[in-house]
């Protein structure tokens, strides 16, 4: 992906941006035109980066869990801007920053039993 094309987004970005808070009409309208020209520029920038298996698995896995999704789309989309790819990534590419995220973002689950003393049987003595 060429750094001028990217160069050319974002200025057209700014651009836009600066347009809709010059002006104070129509806010709620301005911010969801806003909101789709970014998920259009983030869909074109994933468009150019991954081949075509890489989407078909990233859009499956926004079905099933969108928080990861929209995490691995950032990372792309900053390797992208930073012209750190070379070229397409396949869908074996796209499993190796999945396994990055899942990483990073591992949680633990703790348990914790908080077992109550009271009118507990065995602690009483029986005469």
């Amino acid at each position: 992906m060429a750094d001028d094309e990217l160069e050319a987004i974002r200025r057209q970005r700014m651009s836009e941006l600066q347009a809709k808070h010059g002006n104070g009409s129509n806010d709620q309208q301005g911010q969801q035109e806003a909101k789709q020209r970014d998920t259009e520029m983030r869909h074109s920038i994933l468009a150019q980066v991954l081949d075509q298996a890489a989407r078909g698995r990233l859009s499956n896995l926004a079905m099933v869990k969108p928080d990861k999704a929209q995490a691995v789309e950032n990372y792309l989309i900053q390797m992208a801007r930073y012209g750190k790819l070379a070229g397409k990534i396949t869908e074996s590419g796209l499993i190796e920053i999945l396994e990055k995220v899942s990483q990073q973002t591992d949680k633990t689950t703790k348990v914790t039993f908080n077992r109550r003393r009271v009118m507990d049987s065995d602690d009483e003595e029986e005469d």
